[in-house]
This record gives structure tokens, sequence and C-alpha cells, in this order.
């Protein structure tokens, strides 16, 4: 007698077909042996792309440099106990930037769960601080449940990551369900009564801003935006690590609100008579510490605009509060007719813009350490006039973007809130990925510290022949942490130091090209070099360390 074959899919393969009716097309991964069957499913859908990394933790940046390029929860796959455990890096800096991310991790079969056995681990204690939710899913009867209910919670409201446990003989099992398409939810139009209300505050200002944050970094945003602004006339703000989010040459705008504005720009912004904040949490870094806006009352009017009513007014209580889709919201007020200036409007906008132009133009500085990273960052934005893509690491160089980079309505900036040092080489390989039909470079900038945390995802981009252009800024240290150590334990240089390899050598290992810069000259030439590159190239920059930031310098001549 002949056994019979069930030929009912697999959980694995229902999990696999329904990612893809979700509309995932890639997704990051480390192979694990307690997610195989996933791996095999995985192999006959050509149609999502899985990106083999190094390690759980890079595998995880890129998802969440992904994700923050197509507006869509980036996933990544990793094994039960060691690979779950590198992973929290991502789910980390995901839960900090408010970044929807998916997590699929392979766990020890149901009967082994709680039992010490091997590569066990607590889900729930390990990611339940960091996570929207911890899900194990135990039945494939209620695998596409979670995975839909995963995707609209990481993307909802505040986004953030989402974990599911897939245990190993769970993927095993055959069920009778059916893969589970994306669900549609149809956003709801600002209220008149609101939209009114706002008419009414722009009306009475004379010195309004609009600051703009991370939920309009997804389709209609930048246009809106600029529809908005355009409109009403109003002077934008972009809040930590959305430079790019408005055209940075246009007269209109006003600056970007970091861990490095000066004390003169934030001292002119806060002339403002009211706050426009659409799409941002105000978070404390774009508020340097709660005083922009001020916490708990602000000192000016505030209008903020953020789809989850959680966000609005724990900290800074707005004058009106509107929880509604940030794009839908600039949408209805630029269709609005203009709300006529109660100031000289035009004066006003062309004093913010006016500090962030004068801050903009770099002059050339010799140091006797090494190459003052302005000359980097100056030389970008003339070779690519700000239609560029730049992914930054964790580090004081990042401050010299800032300034002197000056994006264009092309130019995208993606870093992490969290400022986790090894993300820059993960998300440049998954952004070069993304851009690679955009027709713009994809500039990573890292410090020497950074680099070395992931350099292994090099292979990757080497692999995929990707155009990816990695700067490295090699000072010997980890600089951020020695300007602290400078200020508060002055010349008692202590864990900072670094010694490098080659960078340029390094690369070459790797089958990328690699150059060597000590000059300004070499900068630009090498920055040449590695833009028409037909594949990956890293530029070791040997950077001055006593030129430590875009406004500050220290003593390096001060031994242990």
């Amino acid at each position: 007698m002949t056994e019979s074959i069930d030929p009912r899919p697999t959980a694995a393969r229902l999990l696999a077909a329904s990612l893809a009716t979700h509309g995932v097309d890639r997704m990051f991964s480390v192979a694990g042996e307690s997610y195989l069957s996933l791996l095999d499913a995985l192999h006959d859908l050509p149609d999502i792309d899985l990106v083999t990394c190094r390690h759980e933790g890079s595998a995880g940046f890129m998802a969440v440099a992904d994700a923050k390029l197509t507006g869509r929860a980036g996933v990544f796959l990793v094994s039960r106990g060691p690979g779950a455990t590198n992973a929290t890096i991502a789910v980390h800096a995901a839960n900090e930037d408010a970044t929807p991310l998916v997590l699929l991790v392979g766990g020890v079969t149901t009967g082994e769960t709680d039992r010490e056995s091997f590569q066990d681990f607590d889900a729930g204690r390990l990611f339940g601080g960091m996570a929207k939710a911890v899900w194990t899913v135990l039945e494939p009867e209620n695998l596409c449940e979670f995975l839909a209910r995963a995707f609209s919670l990481a993307e909802s409201g505040t986004p953030g990551p989402v974990v599911l446990i897939l245990p190993e003989n769970m993927l095993t099992r055959r069920t009778d369900a059916a893969p589970t398409r994306r669900a549609e939810v149809d956003v709801a139009e600002v209220g008149p009564a609101s939209l009114a209300k706002v008419r009414q505050l722009l009306t009475a200002a004379q010195r309004p801003v609009l600051l703009v944050g991370s939920r309009l970094n997804r389709a209609g945003g930048r246009e809106a935006i600029r529809a908005a602004a355009e409109r009403h006339r109003l002077p934008v703000l972009t809040s930590n690590k959305n430079q790019h989010l408005y055209n940075n040459r246009d007269a209109q705008y006003a600056g970007h609100l970091h861990n490095n504005t000066q004390a003169a720009q934030r001292s002119a912004v806060d002339k403002a008579d009211l706050v426009v904040a659409v799409g941002t949490r105000l978070d404390v870094v774009t508020t340097k510490d709660h005083t922009f806006p001020a916490s708990p009352e602000p000192r000016q009017p505030l209008v903020h605009v953020y789809p989850d009513a959680a966000r609005l007014g724990p900290y800074h209580r707005p004058q009106l509060g509107i929880c509604a889709d940030p794009v839908a919201f600039l949408q209805a007020l630029a269709d609005s007719p203009p709300v006529p200036p109660a100031g000289d409007r035009d004066a006003w906008i062309a004093e913010l813009h006016g500090i962030e132009e004068r801050k903009a133009r770099w002059e050339p500085v010799r140091a006797p350490d090494g190459v003052v990273f302005g000359a980097v960052a100056a030389a970008l934005d003339d070779l690519t006039h700000g239609d560029v893509t730049i992914v930054v690491d964790s580090g004081t160089f990042t401050s010299w973007i800032y300034r002197y980079v000056r994006f264009g309505r092309r130019g995208r900036l993606v870093g992490i809130s969290s400022s986790a040092m090894g993300f820059g080489v993960p998300g440049g390989v998954a952004a070069a990925m993304r851009c690679a039909k955009a027709g713009t470079p994809v500039v990573v900038v890292v410090g020497d510290g950074g680099f070395l945390m992931n350099p292994s995802e090099l292979i990757t981009a080497v692999e995929r022949h990707l155009r990816l252009v990695i700067v490295v800024a090699n000072n010997g240290s980890y600089g951020t942490i020695r300007l602290h150590q400078e200020r508060e334990y002055p010349g008692r240089v202590t864990g900072t130091e670094l010694k490098n390899p080659d960078f340029a050598r390094l690369a070459e290992a790797f089958g990328a090209a690699g150059f060597t810069a000590t000059t300004d000259q070499e900068v630009r030439a090498s920055l040449l070099k590695a833009l028409s590159n037909d594949g990956p190239a890293v530029v070791d920059v040997r950077t001055s360390l006593s030129y430590i930031t875009a406004y500050k310098t220290i003593p390096t001549d001060r031994g242990r």
C-alpha cells in the first residue's frame, strides 16, 4: 500500500507566498538551520530578492535603511539564539527612529520552548522593551493573521519594529490556509474645522515656520511640503537626519535641526511666532533637549500634526494637535487659498535662509594633522550638486556633511537617530540596491571606527557589483568620545585611540577599488574616480583629528 503524500503547502511556503502578496520584494538574512524550510520556499520566489549578509546586525541595518527608502516595513530573517541577539541593534535603532521593521526569527520547536534547549531564548524579555510587539506563531493556520498584523502594526501610528518567532516544526507543518495580502486603509481627510484653525493661526503669525519630519519620507511627501510652503510663504525647517526633505538651495529652506545646530541658528528660529510641526515626533535631538519648541509649554503657538494621537502633547503641549496623515494634511493646506501674511514674510524667510546659506560656504582650511573633512563635504556637494544619496554612520564627521552638503530635489540623507556605529556600510549597500535605477550616486560617509564594525558587507556590494562609494574619515580615533573626553578630562586620552589598517588595500582585497587621499586635491581626484567607478569603491581620507567637527577643534599634542 502506497502512502499518500499530503498535497497541501507547508507553513513555510504559505509564509513566503504571503510575503510576496504583501509586496515584499527584498529581504535580508543570515541563513540559519531553524528556518531552512522558509529558505527552500523562497528559492521558488524569484520576485523576492533575498540578500545574503555576513552578520545579523548588518542585515537588520540594511532592512532599516530599506524601510527609510521605500516607506514600507523592512524585513530581515535570522535564526534563534545568537542570530536573534545579534539582531537587537537594528530593532533598537528602528524603535528609536520610528522606522517600520519586521523581524522573522526561526525558533526552536514548540516542544522544546522554555526547556533550556539549544539556542533557545526568551524573545519577549529580549525584545519586549524595544519592539511594538513580539509574537510567537504556534499554528500554521494563524500564520497569515500574525503576518498581516505585524505589517499593519509596524507601519501604522508611530512606526516601529515587530518581531515574529517562527518555531521550526511549525514551519514544516502543512495547512489549508491561503496567503493574505496587505490591508488597504484609506486615510481620513483632514477636517475642515482643523484646517480653518490652522489658517487662522497662520493669518495671525508674522514669523511662522514649517517643521517637517520623517513621516513625510514617502511618496508625495516632498511635493506636499513644497506645495504648502510655496502657497503660504512658509520657511521650512527639517528634523534630525531629514535634511533632504526640502531643496537646501531653495530660498525658503530654513535649515536642518540636528545635534550640531549652532546657537545662532537656534536663536533665530526661536523668534518664530508659530511652529507648524508636521510628521515629526519632536524628538529630543530635533528640539535640542526640548527647548525648541519648549517643553512642556512652547513659547510660541504650536500646531502638531502626527498620525499617532499618543504623540500629541506628552512633551510639547500644542495649541492645536491634529491626528492625521502628514502628507494628506499638507496637501489639504496647499489646496486652500493663500493666507495673507501678517508681517514681512519675505524678510523673515530671507533671514533664516541667509543664515543657512552663509553657513554652507566652504572656505578651505589647512591642518597639520590631515585633511579637514569639510573639504570632503564641499567636494561631494560640488561634484553632485546635492543630487546624491548620502548614508551617514555615527560620528563627529557628520557635522561637516550637514553643514556643507546642500541636498537637492533628488538628494537623500539616510541615517539613524540612535547614532549606532556600524550602520553606514550595510545601510549603503541597501541604498545602492534601491537607488540603482535612480541615476543618483550613493555615498557612505563613515568613521574609521564605524567602518571596522561591519566591513564584511563590502563583499556583498562586490558580489552584487553595486555602484557604491564609501568614504572613510580616518583620524585614528573614536572622535565623538575623544571630543567629550577632551572637554571632561582634558589631556587624559584613554580608550579612544585607534590603530587602523590601510583601508584602500583592504578594499582591494575585497575586490573593490581603493583610493587614499591625504590632501584636498587628492580628495577631489579620488572622489571623481570613485564616483565614476563601475562598482564599489573605498576612499580612505586621512582626516584631521584636531578639526574634530565643523565647529570645534581640540588639541591633539597632549599625550596619554
